[in-house]
């Protein structure tokens, strides 16, 4: 899948951040997530009359892509394995009517073997912190965790795969086939998009990150900003 998509790079956070914004919508945050490297789902944003001549393989999934809307799944404005194009109109006019304010997101779907969470965290004391664990469903469930402040070295990034319960699932568990080294690549390239946002970011959720034989991908994706004070003009009691 290509086209169609809501293009963020790094030079339009602090205009986004003077317009009060604070959060991305999902097609934004991925695409910015591209910027340093770090592989997403492949996905669209189209208009109801693109849908007949949209050129993808199903199954698919269908999602709200607002900046308004961080718990799509709770909110109801996620559809997985959309399985043909009657289904595809059917999810696709239902997320138009639950969220007027949104875009819909078709993305591919992804099979793998593994799922984590990486992710930032602005820390009162501590400062940007990155987080590593087990992803998915289970992240609450599990609070399978581990951390770390940025920069990381790709020594942190070994031992924060290692610190975890499921960090056996890529080293061949079970003759499980999970790709160790594109996790490890991931927490780095992360690790720099905090080192060069620092000022900016807030919060960054990557949950999940499908892990496959070869390579990961960006399943879905929360970035939120620290919000921006703004520089108030006072007009003075006295005059001269």
């Amino acid at each position: 899948m290509n086209g169609g998509l809501t293009v963020v790079k790094k030079m339009d956070i602090l205009r986004m951040r003077k317009d009060g914004r604070t959060t991305l919508s999902e097609a934004e945050a991925k695409s910015l997530l591209r910027e340093w490297g770090i592989p997403t789902t492949n996905f669209l944003l189209p208009k109801r009359e693109e849908l007949a001549s949209l050129r993808i393989r199903f199954p698919v999934a269908v999602k709200v892509s607002s900046p308004n809307v961080l718990h799509k799944t709770d909110q109801g404005g996620v559809f997985i394995d959309v399985k043909d194009w009657e289904e595809l109109t059917r999810r696709f006019d239902t997320i138009e009517r639950r969220f007027p304010e949104g875009q819909v997101l078709v993305e591919s779907m992804e099979e793998g073997n593994a799922e984590f969470i990486v992710g930032l965290l602005k820390d009162p004391v501590f400062g940007l912190i990155i987080m590593f664990g087990t992803g998915g469903v289970l992240t609450e469930l599990y609070q399978d965790i581990s951390f770390r402040k940025v920069p990381i070295t790709p020594e942190d990034a070994d031992e924060m795969m290692d610190e975890i319960k499921a960090g056996k699932l890529l080293r061949g568990f079970r003759g499980i086939k999970a790709d160790r080294g594109a996790v490890k690549q991931i927490l780095l390239e992360a690790s720099d998009m905090g080192i060069e946002l620092e000022e900016h970011i807030n919060q960054i959720d990557l949950n999940p990150v499908i892990v496959k034989e070869h390579g990961c991908v960006v399943v879905d994706a929360k970035i939120i900003f620290e919000p921006l004070e703004q520089n108030l003009h006072v007009e003075p009691l006295i005059t001269r």
